[in-house]
């Protein structure tokens, strides 16, 4: 994954208890959120424009939120993640997997009317550009078991744990 190439982009940072999680947004709204273990991606710090800011400052309020137990969804925000119409199809979906809710990658695909298309949809959400706000975290294994993650599987788990959800143990 790599930033999006924008004169606007503004970029901050938000300490949480999974680490310290970058953010990145543009005019047209929240573009990234990055885990701490993502260290090869390219993050300049920016002040970026007025407009990019309002985006990115609404979404450390709304993520440290959160972390804090007291939001659930981020319906509120403006999101910009730059991707196929495929991926953003796949997002989309995630978008509506409820806060301490889980799917299988065979239920996204029905919900976006592609059934057979579990692998890709699997591609999708390791694409995911926006974790946390699109909730790629949600998604589990068709036999419960927790599957790849960018943020590693100890950050899923966690996410998972802190929205109210048991979770297997994974070696």
């Amino acid at each position: 994954m790599k930033l999006p190439d924008d004169d606007t982009l503004a970029t901050a940072t938000l300490d949480t208890p999974i680490g310290r999680l970058r953010l990145a947004a543009t005019d047209m709204g929240l573009a990234a959120v990055l885990f701490p273990n993502q260290k090869d991606v390219a993050f300049p710090k920016r002040d970026g424009s007025a407009k990019a800011r309002a985006h990115l400052d609404k979404a450390v309020k709304a993520l440290a939120l959160y972390f804090e137990g007291k939001q659930k969804d981020f319906s509120g925000l403006t999101l910009a993640a730059e991707g196929t119409d495929f991926q953003k199809r796949v997002w989309n979906a995630l978008t509506r997997v409820p806060f301490g809710q889980t799917r299988s990658y065979a239920e996204i695909a029905r919900a976006i009317g592609n059934p057979k298309g579990m692998r890709a949809v699997g591609l999708a959400n390791g694409k995911n550009p926006l974790p946390i706000i699109v909730p790629c975290h949600r998604v589990i294994g068709a036999d419960g078991s927790l599957t790849g993650f960018g943020g590693g599987l100890p950050t899923k788990k966690w996410l998972l744990e802190f929205e109210g959800l048991e979770t297997p143990s994974f070696v």
